[in-house]
């Protein structure tokens, strides 16, 4: 009977860091409490992690400051083993295309189903749910990139996806002035025709966001594509939602009539 331990040699020798509960019974001939148990001896060693219930990654040497690998080489297999599929997306992907500010210390993961978001050592992995309709039509491949990895690739949303999400799931992002650096940082890479089609998928109110914010940064190409939506708004909604009103604050907030938005808060970056 094969050791665990020489099961995660063998794999690593195929240049393979994650393997499923199943695939390990299949190759060791143990019993599922024999194998809980070596598994655990392992994770207390620091050999093995458990992102998700039946799911293990391999820890290198290399990995243990962070006390497992970076999300990015397990994303892929991890969801296909959920059978869930995702996109990465927000702070991580807008660093992936060049938002210098984005220090991406948290890996966020679109996808259509709720997922509860965990730590694995250092990383922190949070998935963002998108209605299941929308995630469709938006992580079609031609709006996604790919990261190569370990495993073979990762999906990533491309940058209109990605500004789109950021505006979206502002919240997510660091708040209105998280997505703006975004924004400011990667929206003029934007594709116009791909971002106006993309943005169909999205809330009314968050593409307007989006266009008075790519408008405000210079973006004029890419704001002028989201202009349809502005047209068939029926109110006006706040730049940020987040942001109660104060009865005494003196500085009344002004309306863009072009965006059907109400400024009620100012846009602050690092340049």
């Amino acid at each position: 009977m094969a050791s665990l331990d020489r099961f995660l040699d063998n794999l690593l020798s195929r240049g393979r860091a994650y393997f499923s509960r199943e695939d390990a019974l299949k190759a060791l001939g143990q019993s599922q409490d024999a194998f809980a148990a070596a598994a655990r001896r392992l994770i207390r060693k620091s050999r093995l992690a458990n992102p998700k219930r039946g799911f293990y990654l391999i820890v290198r040497p290399e990995d243990k400051a962070m006390g497992a690998p970076d999300p990015t080489r397990w994303i892929d297999p991890l969801m296909k083993y959920l059978d869930i599929d995702y996109r990465i997306s927000l702070l991580r992907a807008a660093a992936f295309h060049g938002s210098s500010h984005q220090a991406a210390m948290v890996f966020q993961v679109v996808v259509p189903k709720q997922l509860r978001s965990f730590d694995l050592g250092r990383h922190k992995i949070q998935f963002v749910y998108q209605t299941p309709k929308a995630f469709v039509k938006t992580n079609q491949t031609e709006w996604l990139g790919q990261i190569k990895t370990d495993a073979g690739f990762a999906k990533i949303a491309g940058i209109e996806v990605t500004l789109l999400d950021s505006i979206r799931y502002f919240h997510k992002a660091a708040g209105i002035n998280g997505a703006a650096q975004i924004i400011h940082d990667i929206g003029g890479k934007a594709n116009p025709h791909k971002l106006a089609k993309a943005a169909a998928a999205y809330e009314n109110s968050a593409v307007r966001r989006l266009g008075y914010l790519l408008y405000h940064f210079g973006h004029k190409r890419q704001a002028n594509a989201l202009v349809s939506y502005a047209k068939k708004a029926k109110s006006m909604k706040p730049l940020d939602p987040s942001v109660r009103a104060v009865v005494e604050d003196l500085n009344e907030p002004e309306d863009d009539s072009n965006w059907m938005l109400t400024i009620n808060e100012p846009v602050e970056i690092d340049l």
